[in-house]
């Protein structure tokens, strides 16, 4: 899943990350920012297009370059770096619609045999998080690196 993706830039401490959707609408830069919540260890990440002029971010803004997959690529690995450099934080993740939770959810079930290689991934039913389960409809979604034992 993760070979496919965009070339990025990174803030130093890895919470912040830059790259270039290209598609059919052009060059739009992306932003994939991790932050601490009120829960230490505990980040949001966020994630939308950023608006050349005022700088914001935007997770609103429907690109449709028709690189979604690459695009989610693209994030997927800014969160192996992110976790590399964080290896206790929890990462939260929720779409901004209920479309943008669905894509998210559809990206980790196709690629969910990988992704549980590194990770713990948890998801959010109307009032309690389970790990994640194909076909099942989810709020939010919890992921933690997979401990390293040597």
């Amino acid at each position: 899943m993760i070979d496919n993706r965009y070339s990025f830039e990174s803030s130093p401490d890895l919470l912040t990350f830059e790259f270039d959707s290209i598609g059919p609408k052009g060059a739009i830069t992306k932003v994939v920012r991790y932050t601490e919540i009120n829960v230490h260890g505990y980040y949001n990440l966020g994630f939308g297009d950023k608006d050349i002029q005022s700088g914001f971010i935007s997770d609103l803004t429907v690109t449709n370059n028709n690189d979604s997959q690459k695009v989610l690529a693209t994030v997927a690995r800014t969160l192996y770096l992110f976790t590399e450099r964080y290896p206790d934080a929890v990462v939260l993740a929720t779409g901004s619609t209920i479309a943008r939770t669905r894509l998210y959810r559809m990206g980790i079930t196709n690629n969910l045999a990988d992704i549980e290689k590194d990770f713990v991934v948890l998801g959010l039913t109307d009032n309690q998080w389970e790990s994640f389960r194909k076909n099942v409809t989810y709020h939010s979604f919890a992921v933690r690196r997979k401990s390293v034992n040597l």
